[in-house]
């Protein structure tokens, strides 16, 4: 494995080895604090982002290593016209790694082709975003308590969210998931998603408009915001974005071992009193982002503590 593009680059082995790595690193922080000293990981981010940026470097930080970057094309040299393959190749001669973001799906791909340091997907357009999907999975794993034989929802923007056709991809190859695809007609799942992947996969699927009925057989709710910055029409996004609000009513049918995850930002569709419901892990998911990309550095690196 040299570079992670898309989660289908990574076997279910793969997976478990970055996941079991992330856990031991959560029991063991200490043992890791010096394995990346001397390494630079640059974090190219030609797009907004929080948690996955700083993330990305606490987690190179954590594991004793340094971080340089940017944090939007415009601060880049990209707003003179420099090409991404331009682009990666001068930070090659700066770093040991490259964590990128780009609106373009395939930037990273296209990075990846282009120099010999390993290249991490931090998310290209709505295509894919995997390590986000290693997020979702150790959290699944974690709070769950396995990766097989549930039933999750993914409900909101499934038609331009990267975070859900990501774990889409990597849920398709694990034994027993049924996924309920919950959404209005205009932000439906992409065709290529249930053609590829789920008909493909003999994955187990409904398409259905409401949350409330799909509730009470739900083990996983995947929660998602309607992303303004991927729509063209402004009315279109306005009379859309509220069209699913998770609030306790609507939990009030839903499994006491329900577990609630939300890639983050949210806006308003998951209520703030939801938050202190032990079904949140939304929060917890973030920190888990950490550690799994602690363990997918020292995996790319060739490290070993």
């Amino acid at each position: 494995m040299k570079h992670l593009i898309d989660p289908m680059d990574l076997t279910t082995e793969e997976i478990s080895e970055i996941l079991d790595l992330a856990d031991d690193i959560i029991l063991n922080k200490e043992k890791y604090s010096q394995i990346c000293q001397g390494k630079k990981l640059a974090t190219l981010f030609f797009e907004p982002s929080t948690r996955t940026r700083l993330s990305f470097e606490a987690a190179m930080m954590e594991l004793g290593g340094n971080v340089l970057g940017f944090s939007s094309a415009d601060s880049s040299s990209a707003s003179k016209g420099e090409s991404v393959r331009d682009t990666v190749r001068v930070v090659e001669c700066y770093a040991d790694i490259i964590a990128m973001r780009h609106p373009k799906e395939g930037a990273p791909l296209l990075a990846s082709l282009n120099v010999d340091i390993p290249i991490i997907n931090a998310g290209d357009g709505g295509h894919n975003h995997p390590t986000q999907t290693l997020t979702d999975l150790l959290t699944i794993r974690r709070e769950v308590g396995r990766l097989d034989h549930f039933t999750i929802g993914f409900c909101g923007d499934l038609k331009f969210g990267r975070t859900v056709h990501s774990l889409i991809k990597a849920l398709s190859r694990y034994e027993g998931i049924k996924i309920v695809l919950i959404s209005p007609n205009e932000l439906k799942v992409p065709d290529y998603i249930k053609t590829d992947i789920l008909d493909k996969g003999n994955v187990e699927y409904i398409e259905v408009k409401s949350l409330e009925n799909s509730m009470p057989e739900l083990d996983v709710l995947y929660m998602t915001r309607v992303q303004r910055e991927r729509f063209f029409n402004e009315a279109d996004y306005v009379r859309l974005k509220d069209t699913y609000i998770l609030d306790m009513n609507k939990l009030q049918n839903a499994k006491e071992e329900l577990a609630i995850l939300h890639p983050l930002p949210r806006v308003n569709e998951i209520s703030v009193k939801v938050d202190d419901d032990k079904r949140a892990k939304y929060f917890v998911q973030a920190l888990y982002g950490k550690y799994v990309r602690m363990a997918l550095i020292m995996k790319l690196l060739g490290l070993e503590a």
